[in-house]
């Protein structure tokens, strides 16, 4: 991914904290001559090496499940807060173009297969009891234990350490403290644009409201 310096953040804990707020992502293995590409919904395990790690599973009759089962090194890309960006919103906006505000954190590691029952299972039982959270009262494996045994058979998990990690975070750094401003006033007026409203208050505090 290409991040200019001025739109590049280091700061791992943020990086982890897009990804949590934004757990469905692309998962990109080119594998034997083919680029394959699955959405899903992922995992982020901090514990799992230096930079983390993460888990998800995909339907053993996708064709991208040989790819994971081969080891091929992949990327996961997360896309956060996004949305456009008027040349209106500046404060002269004859000298500025249209552009587009936005966060995403790539993933880049080799996958390694969890096929075991048991141990799959147990992946499956994470990733479910964090999205359900908020649900009253959660949904659990337990409760549907067979079903489920039966279903592992037709799935691929895998884990995926970190290696390297690219967290992109393009939210005005690149304009005035006077163009801001123009931009944050127009986001608040949109209610559609709340997130990246909130990602650019995150990042700028002390600016006028």
């Amino acid at each position: 991914m290409h991040i200019p310096s001025h739109f590049r953040d280091a700061d791992l804990a943020r990086a982890h904290a897009a990804m949590r707020e934004h757990p469905f992502a692309l998962l990109i293995t080119p594998h034997a001559g083919e680029t394959h590409l699955t959405w899903l919904p992922f995992l982020l395990r901090p514990e799992l090496g230096p930079r983390g790690g993460l888990e998800a599973h995909l339907a053993r009759a996708n064709p991208h499940a040989a790819a994971i089962l081969a080891g091929a090194p992949s990327t996961v890309a997360f896309l956060g807060a996004h949305g456009y960006i008027s040349p209106r919103w500046y404060v002269d906006p004859a000298r500025q173009v249209p552009t587009w505000n936005f966060v995403a954190v790539h993933a880049h590691g080799t996958p390694q297969a969890v096929e075991e029952p048991r141990a799959l299972l147990a992946l499956l039982a994470r990733l479910v009891a964090v999205h359900e959270t908020g649900v009253e009262p959660p949904w659990t494996i337990a409760e549907a234990q067979a079903y489920s045994d039966r279903l592992a058979d037709h799935i691929v998990g895998f884990t995926l350490e970190i290696a390297t990690l690219e967290h992109k975070r393009k939210l005005s750094q690149n304009k005035s403290e006077a163009d801001r401003a123009g931009v944050l006033r127009a986001l608040g007026e949109r209610p559609a644009d709340a997130a990246v409203l909130a990602a650019m208050r995150e990042l700028y505090p002390g600016e006028p409201r």
